[in-house]
């Protein structure tokens, strides 16, 4: 490698270690030595933190990843009325962006199609089982010998028959999981997706080298991301939504949030961004979503404001 190559090829590893160091962070599941590893990568050098502040930036969780070891933040403005008509008009720009073509698309392609707060269970033709969550889609393709589906939206849980001389696969817009004999969870979270094993082992393959994610453990990757290493996980709480319930466990509220829509009807807009980043814990059902938003709001000492279609959150 040349002189002139050298900094390209620093640039992009320090990329990549900023991006594994993301995906391990958001995944809720490091341990006290791999926080004082990440710790001391950060501040190894100054272009680590660059980095790492790159990627939080470019996925929207700057505040909910950044280390616990900085000065208290400046208190947050508070929730006014007068700028409730300015926050309604962008959340509602958010929703019609929402309901943009990328919508008619998915709706067009997906042959199961679950609505706001439905689950529903299908049988496919090889005889695998699939619960597929609210707000989802899926797509199947078991043409030509093939078993993939895809999953364009939401989460889904497959139980795969097995089938040695057809290999079942899960397409997302990450990459493709393949059953290797098991029982796995799928859920598209924003930008990544992450996939929980429940039984036996699955292959994810995307933009690096395929991991092998085992029994009892989750791995998480993105579009043009390798997965990262798989961590282990309770994988009743990751799939506690099948028996009604949603467990969160020191989860940003910006994903919480973004779980509980799937429930309810509406769009939960956060008035300060800063507020993503908030930790929520806690045992809800999924039948009472409003009881849900209550509850959080009540712990992290939040305001709510309906307006109509949009309820508007703020400190």
């Amino acid at each position: 490698m040349s002189e002139d190559d050298a900094p390209g090829e620093a640039q992009l590893e320090r990329r990549r270690a900023a991006i594994a160091w993301w995906m391990r962070l958001d995944s809720g599941a490091t341990t006290p030595a791999e926080r004082e590893a990440f710790a001391a990568w950060l501040t190894a050098e100054p272009a680590n933190k660059v980095a790492f502040d790159d990627i939080c930036r470019l996925w929207g969780d700057l505040e909910i990843l950044r280390p616990r070891l900085q000065p208290a933040a400046k208190p947050r403005p508070r929730f006014t009325r007068p700028g409730l008509r300015a926050a309604a008009a962008v959340a509602g720009l958010a929703l019609a962006l929402a309901l943009s073509y990328d919508e008619l698309s998915i709706r067009w392609r997906a042959g199961h199609l679950t609505e706001t707060g439905e689950l529903r269970s299908l049988l496919l033709e090889d005889g695998s089982r699939v619960e597929l969550g609210p707000d989802s889609a899926l797509e199947t393709n078991f043409a030509g010998g093939e078993r993939r589906v895809t999953l364009l939206r939401g989460e889904a849980w497959f139980a795969v028959a097995p089938d040695a001389a057809r290999p079942f696969s899960v397409a997302t817009p990450a990459g493709t999981a393949t059953a290797l004999g098991t029982a796995f969870d799928v859920s598209i979270q924003g930008a990544r997706t992450e996939v929980t094993v429940t039984e036996h082992r699955v292959r994810l393959s995307g933009a690096g080298p395929s991991v092998i994610v085992e029994e009892g453990a989750q791995s998480a990757f993105a579009p043009g991301v390798a997965a990262v290493s798989p961590y282990p996980v309770d994988t009743d709480q990751v799939t506690a939504w099948r028996r009604g319930k949603l467990i969160f466990d020191d989860k940003p509220l910006a994903e919480v949030l973004a779980t509980l829509s799937r429930y309810r009807r509406g769009y939960i807009a956060l008035v300060d961004p800063s507020l993503r980043g908030r930790r929520v814990t806690g045992v809800f059902e999924t039948r009472d979503p409003e009881a849900a938003l209550r509850a959080i709001q009540k712990s992290l000492g939040l305001r709510a404001v309906s307006l109509g279609f949009v309820t508007l959150i703020g400190g």
